[in-house]
């Protein structure tokens, strides 16, 4: 399949070039490696309190002690992912690892966003848990996704 216009107009940008062409590329996949390991680490922290593994700290307080952390690793996975995607947006685009991966992030935001708007976090209640598993499975499979895209 053909990829967009748009798409190829962007990959032959010149920023996209420069990015290919230089150091910059490899930055940008040790700042998102590095982002990622900020974002997942302070996510499993919090994950782990939410399943009963870590008993010792309030949840809330954990919580939003972290939540500084995992935002700032979430925007350097972004600013960079979608960096990284500019230089190689054509092939990125067929890359069905990719598309999973990029569907994977969407429902665990969805799934943050639905965990946060139930109000303060319970780590009683069953719902709650079984989120907290879900967004430790989803975000691990995001991080095999990433490794894989370039195998496939």
């Amino acid at each position: 399949m053909e990829p967009w216009p748009v798409i190829i107009a962007l990959e032959h940008s010149p920023l996209a070039v420069w990015l290919r062409t230089s150091l910059a590329y490899p930055v940008l996949e040790t700042l998102h490696i590095i982002g990622l390991a900020t974002m997942f680490g302070s996510l499993l922290i919090v994950e782990l309190r939410l399943l009963g593994m870590i008993r010792q700290v309030e949840v809330g307080a954990l919580a939003s002690g972290v939540l500084p952390w995992t935002l700032l690793g979430f925007l350097l996975v972004a600013g960079t992912g979608l960096s990284m995607f500019f230089a190689r947006a054509a092939e990125l685009i067929a890359n069905p690892v990719f598309l999973i991966k990029m569907l994977l992030v969407m429902t665990a935001g969805l799934n943050a966003a639905w965990l946060q708007s139930r109000g303060p976090l319970d780590g009683s209640s069953m719902q709650t848990r079984i989120q907290a598993a879900l967004s430790l499975l989803i975000w691990l499979t995001v991080i095999v996704c990433g490794r894989w895209i370039a195998y496939f």
